[in-house]
């Protein structure tokens, strides 16, 4: 049954803060943030008698139950002073249970929290769950709640929140900022960064609302962000409107941790966005690849997760379970459109998108575990797989909806584009289904898989709910190419990596760096610079040479273990000389035991890349074509000229 229409008035209806109420009050102190620790004093409304607080335990977009109930400590309750007794909940460990006096109309409640990353002696990053406290058993879009934060002077604040008085965050003051009344849902949703090093940019001036990205870093340096950096993202604002067609939030703010030390993240919100990446994550155009579809997901989730969310997933209390079923649209086309957007803002180059694209399928198509687990279950499994380990991941599949997802949506644009005779293309889908109520403030409006297949048949009419089941539910030994073909390309292995994987392999970004020989494709090994092996690939000749994650490759072919040799034995495998019918030799450490180990492999080093089919239509160029007018770039940058 399609229920868009009742549900977008239940979201409209539901999401408007019941500011009668008097609100929590709440001051976050984060100004011990180089001792690990965050504080909080919180005002609560209350009634006399019995009374239950509870703090946030499956926290939106971490897709599992991610509240830091193990790292508050020092929770203490008062009345002018005097302290309350509380207890735990028995079953319930979020919750705290307490007696209000008679006459009482506001308890003070104290509680610290321990935190492990994302704070050092120059950043601080404040996740609201680490310090709220609210009343249980009720809607959170349903308790109003008025937030403070204090930092230590001369340090800058970012955030979506808006300032309860003029506030200039470039001024660096420090301090404590008041912000005004919210609801628990929403102050959840708005993470603070804050840090001494810190910048705030306008970007796309001529957009509205407006966009900025905050800024903040261990090196006074590194927050002063590029001007083609600069230009690149107000790109991605300019195109994320022609791509949606509405926007759904007052105020955008790009919030942007560069540092070695505090930890990556990517966590969206409706109105911002948490983006951590290493010191020099964004240094230069070509050191950015690893990193250049970071932003573009993460804003896009304000439309697609954050505006739109499905029905199962989108619970109102932060104590009840999310489903996870359609995360293969949430994740997974937030994943095809973040790629899609980086290449048309010019955040990396196309050749990148298809070089990246091709990487990202050949992962899928070399995952084993393709062969028992459909995409869905990968979906539905979320929050038990994503705190799983590399041993043995392609056999398990870990959170595989993403890339999965990319490669159907993909499929699905590129089927809309052959269909209408490229006249549509999901870009006229997502006008329908992610513009739906034209432009708004921070809002939820659920979906089902009903409302996708009819979203998809007005644009064009064809059996989608097919479509989907065949890709989505069930058994698919390979991976969905149909996108990549039917777009003008095909993947084939040659025996040197391609220029962005290249890159990436020598990158200290999330998805290269520290990496030992790439043999994936070849031997069927994930290994360590110093030969540990992290994964072995289900059915590849290293898994029928009995070779287990956990091991550690010492020698190979009489040499010492380093990537030059495993080089030197995958070459020799077809040069036809005297060692390209022998096994590679391997002596392999297994805890304190040293054992030969012979794989039988003569194919030579491989890699995966995309090559241009002739005669056929170039979808995947036209598809990272802009949308949107891009303003004349700034001249180049001076950074990057060093770094090349």
């Amino acid at each position: 049954m399609l229920r868009t229409p009742l549900l977008l008035t239940a979201a409209i209806a539901l999401t408007v803060p019941a500011f009668s109420q008097t609100p929590i009050r709440i001051t976050a102190d984060i100004t011990e943030a180089p001792r690990k620790l965050y504080h909080a004093e919180i005002d609560l409304p209350v009634k006399p008698g019995p009374a239950t607080f509870i703090t946030p335990e499956w926290i939106p977009g971490n897709h599992r139950p991610t509240g830091p109930v193990s790292d508050i400590t020092g929770v203490a309750f008062s009345v002018d002073g005097k302290p309350i007794y509380w207890r735990r909940d028995d079953q319930n460990l979020y919750e705290y249970h307490v007696e209000v006096p008679k006459g009482v109309t506001t308890l003070h409640a104290h509680l610290d929290c321990i935190v492990t990353s994302r704070a050092d002696d120059k950043i601080a990053v404040l996740e609201w769950e680490k310090l709220m406290l609210y009343p249980a058993n009720i809607p959170v879009r349903d308790i109003a709640i008025q937030p403070s934060v204090t930092v230590p002077a001369g340090w800058g604040i970012g955030t979506a929140l808006t300032p309860a008085s003029a506030y200039d965050p470039n001024a660096k003051v420090g301090g404590t900022t008041q912000f005004q009344p919210t609801t628990v849902e929403q102050l959840e949703d708005s993470p603070v960064i804050a840090g001494e090093n810190f910048h705030e940019f306008a970007l796309a001036p001529e957009i509205s609302p407006k966009h900025y990205i905050d800024v903040v870093s261990d090196e006074p340096d590194d927050s002063n962000l590029r001007p083609q950096l600069l230009d690149e993202i107000s790109n991605l604002v300019r195109e994320t409107g022609a791509a949606y067609d509405s926007r759904h939030y007052h105020v955008y703010h790009f919030l942007l941790t560069l540092s070695d030390l505090t930890g990556g993240e990517g966590l969206e919100h409706g109105q911002s966005s948490d983006n951590g990446v290493g010191e020099k994550g964004f240094e230069s155009q070509k050191g950015q690849l690893g990193e250049s579809d970071l932003l573009s997901h993460e804003f896009t989730h304000s439309w697609n997760g954050k505006y739109r969310r499905p029905y199962n997933l989108y619970q109102d209390d932060f104590s009840k379970m999310q489903q996870g079923s359609l995360l293969w649209v949430y994740e997974g086309m937030t994943q095809y459109l973040g790629n899609v957007l980086a290449a048309r803002s010019g955040l990396k180059s196309q050749a990148a998108y298809r070089d990246m694209l091709a990487f990202s399928a050949a992962q899928l198509d070399y995952k084993s575990g393709r062969e028992w687990r459909p995409t869905e279950d990968t979906a539905i499994a979320a929050s038990i797989l994503r705190s799983e380990g590399p041993a043995w991941s392609n056999w398990r599949r870990g959170q595989d909806y993403y890339q999965e997802g990319e490669l159907f949506w993909l499929d699905a644009d590129t089927k809309i584009r052959e269909l209408t005779n490229d006249q549509k293309s999901l870009t006229d889908f997502l006008h329908i289904f992610l513009g739906k109520g034209g432009n708004t403030g921070p809002l939820i409006v659920t979906y089902n898989r009903d409302e996708l297949v009819a979203d998809l048949n007005t644009v064009v009419k064809y059996d989608w709910a097919t479509f989907i089941h065949d890709h989505v539910d069930v058994v698919n030994p390979h991976a969905d190419f149909d996108g990549i073909t039917r777009g003008g390309y095909k993947i084939v292995y040659q025996d040197h990596p391609s220029d962005s994987l290249s890159a990436l392999m020598h990158s200290g970004s999330r998805r290269g760096g520290g990496a030992g020989p790439f043999v994936w494709y070849s031997l069927g090994l994930q290994l360590g610079a110093d030969g540990t092996i992290y994964d072995v690939r289900w059915g590849s000749p290293a898994d029928k040479a009995k070779l287990a994650p956990g091991q550690k490759l010492i020698a190979v072919n009489g040499l010492v273990f380093s990537t030059e040799a495993v080089h030197q034995a995958l070459v020799a495998t077809k040069t036809g000389g005297p060692q390209s019918s022998e096994p590679i030799h391997f002596l392999v450490q297994s805890e304190q035991y040293i054992n030969p180990v012979n794989v039988d492999y003569h194919d030579g080093e491989r890699y995966p890349t995309m090559v241009r089919v002739d005669g056929t239509k170039d979808y995947l160029d036209e598809i990272t074509n802009p949308l949107a007018k891009h303003p004349a770039p700034p001249p180049t940058d001076t950074k990057e000229d060093k770094t090349n």
